[in-house]
């Protein structure tokens, strides 16, 4: 009688233990397509990187392209514009032009606003932001607010000398 039982108890843990193992199974493969819900679609891997071709834009002149939804201005800095910026290290948000740009003659910048996200329009030297007047520099940095920081740097990186990639850093 005592083996029986002992025999029982045996079979018992062992069930449990199968159950535990086939219901943790079940729960895991329950959760993976939930997990894999949470991935980025095709569409948004899509726009995960731009490709620019930056021949055509003539010294002084400027690009919008769009990246992740948003404009990115690629402006290409006159030696004038580039001496300007490298002079100054902004306003409110001081940082030095060497540290916003990979090649001096190239800046390139997300196009809005960091006040409350309205793009601003080039306007003679810089950006100015109509909705509530804050002002950029030629390097994107904010010298009149109420914007409170300078226009953000997109990741990039050169791939030739007339071609970037946004959206990646090397």
């Amino acid at each position: 009688m005592e083996n029986e039982a002992l025999s029982n108890s045996d079979r018992r843990d062992f069930l449990v233990k199968l159950t535990s193992v086939v219901g943790g199974a079940g729960v895991a493969a329950t959760c993976v397509p939930f997990v894999a819900s949470m991935n980025p679609s095709s569409d948004v891997l899509a726009k995960a990187e731009t490709e620019v071709d930056l021949t055509g834009i003539p010294p002084g002149g400027l690009r919008t392209v769009a990246w992740q939804g948003k404009p990115v201005f690629i402006l290409r800095r006159t030696p004038d514009e580039i001496k300007e910026a490298q002079a100054s290290n902004g306003g409110f948000d001081p940082q030095p032009d060497s540290q916003r740009v990979k090649n001096p003659e190239w800046l390139v910048v997300i196009g809005v606003c960091t006040h409350m996200g309205c793009v601003p329009n080039k306007e003679g030297p810089g950006w100015t932001c109509h909705c509530h007047g804050s002002q950029y520099d030629d390097s994107g940095r904010v010298t009149r607010g109420p914007a409170p920081k300078n226009l953000e740097v997109p990741p990039y990186h050169f791939v030739s000398e007339n071609k970037i990639v946004i959206g990646k850093a090397a």
